[in-house]
C-alpha cells in the first residue's frame, strides 16, 4: 500500500470509525498479530490470555503493519502487535493508539534473503535486481536502511511491495531475486535462498527495528485491569522461554502449542524463536526501551521515512505515543 494512499485511508477511517471501549467478559476483543512463532502464541493457544483478561479473544492475523494501522483506525481492532516503522507512520498520521509494552527486538527474524542463482553476493549486487518486501513494514525500513548504508539509490533496483504470502509465491516462480521478510515466508524462501543480512546487522548501521504492543487509548483507559492482566500473561510466556530455552525443543509442549496456533512446523518454530530478543517486563522501563529509547527510535524512524519520501511529515516528539503507566502497574 502506498504511503500517500494510506494517509487518505486513515483520515477517512478516523472520521467514520468508532470503537466500543468498555468490554465485558462476553464481548469479543479482536487482537491483531502477524502469526509469527512467539511465546505469546503458546499462551494464546492454551487460552491463558483469554482466561487472564476475561475477554472473548478473537486472534486476527494480518499480513503487514499498514493493515494493522488501518484496522485500528477503523475501530475494528482494540490492540495489536505493530512494528516500529508502521507504528511511526500511524503515530505521525494521528491514529489514536499508544505503545504500552515491547513485543520483541528484531534480529535475524527479519532478513534479506537472496535467491540462489540470482547472482547476489553483496548489497552492491542488488543493483538492477527485483527485491520484494511488505511496504511500510519494519522489513521495508530495514531494506531502506541497508541500501542507504551501502550507498544504493532506490531507483538502482526494483522494490516490489508484496505481503509475505505473495512473496513466497513470487519466489517460487523466480519473479523476484531477493526479499526482506519475516517467517514463515522467510523460512520457506530460505530453502532455495541465502541470508545476506539480518535486521540485527542493519540496526548496527543505525536503523534499529522492533515490535511493540499497541492499544487504542480509550480502550486501554476503560479496560486497565484487563490490559495489565494481558501484559502479565504475555510476560509469563516470554519468561518461560527465556528461562528454559534448552527445553523448548520440537517435542516440547510449548513449541507444539505455538506450532498448532501458527501452523508452522515445530522444527521451524525452534529456529524462528532464535531470531527475536524478548525482554521481561521488569527490564522494559529502562531508558533504552520504554523509558525513552522507543520514543526516540520512532522519531528517528519517522524522520528517515520522511527523508526517503515515504511519509509527508514527521513529528518532533513521539513520547505521547508511548504510555508507561500500564507497564509500571504491571511490574509492581
Amino acid at each position: 500500500m502506498k504511503m500517500r494512499s494510506l494517509k487518505f485511508l486513515l483520515s477517512a477511517l478516523m472520521v467514520c470509525g468508532a470503537l466500543t471501549v468498555t468490554v465485558h467478559a462476553a464481548d469479543k476483543v479482536i487482537i491483531g498479530t502477524f502469526g509469527e512463532s512467539l511465546p505469546v502464541q503458546m499462551a494464546a493457544h492454551e487460552g491463558k490470555l483469554a482466561e487472564a483478561t476475561g475477554w472473548n479473544v478473537d486472534w486476527r492475523k494480518f499480513a503487514s503493519g499498514t493493515d494493522v494501522i488501518a484496522a485500528m483506525a477503523s475501530g475494528d481492532v482494540a490492540l495489536a502487535e505493530l512494528g516500529s516503522s508502521p507504528f511511526a507512520i500511524g503515530a505521525t498520521q494521528g491514529v489514536d493508539i499508544e505503545a504500552f509494552m515491547l513485543d520483541f527486538v528484531i534480529g535475524e527474524s527479519e532478513s534479506l534473503i537472496v535467491r540462489n542463482g540470482a547472482g547476489i553476493k553483496s548489497l552492491a549486487d542488488l543493483k538492477g535486481k527485483r527485491v520484494a518486501t511488505p511496504l511500510g513494514s519494519t522489513a521495508h525500513f530495514s531494506l531502506m536502511g541497508a541500501l542507504n548504508h551501502a550507498g544504493i539509490a532506490e531507483n538502482d533496483l526494483t522494490i516490489m511491495g508484496m505481503p509475505p504470502d505473495q512473496i513466497t509465491a513470487a519466489w517460487q516462480q523466480e519473479a523476484i531475486d531477493a526479499a526482506f521478510v519475516w517467517p514463515p515466508a522467510q523460512t520457506e524462501i530460505l530453502k532455495t535462498g541465502t541470508r545476506l543480512v539480518g535486521a540485527d546487522k542493519v540496526a548496527e548501521w543505525g536503523y534499529p527495528t522492533f515490535n511493540v504492543w499497541v492499544v487504542n487509548k480509550k480502550f486501554a483507559a476503560a479496560n486497565k485491569d484487563s490490559l495489565i492482566a494481558f501484559m502479565k500473561a504475555v510476560d509469563a510466556a516470554n519468561l518461560d522461554y527465556l528461562q528454559n530455552m534448552d527445553a523448548w525443543t520440537a517435542d516440547s509442549a510449548q513449541v507444539k502449542a505455538i506450532a498448532a496456533q501458527t501452523g508452522a512446523a515445530p522444527e521451524t518454530v525452534v529456529d524462528s524463536l532464535k531470531g527475536y530478543k524478548f525482554l521481561p517486563l521488569s527490564e522494559q522501563l529502562e531508558p533504552a526501551w520504554m523509558g525513552g529509547g522507543i520514543a526516540k527510535a520512532v522519531k528517528d524512524t519517522a524522520a528517515f521515512l520522511k527523508s526517503a519520501g515515504r511519509i509527508d511529515q514527521a513529528a518532533d516528539d513521539y513520547s505521547q505515543s508511548v504510555n508507561v503507566d500500564y507497564l509500571k502497574a504491571a511490574v509492581k
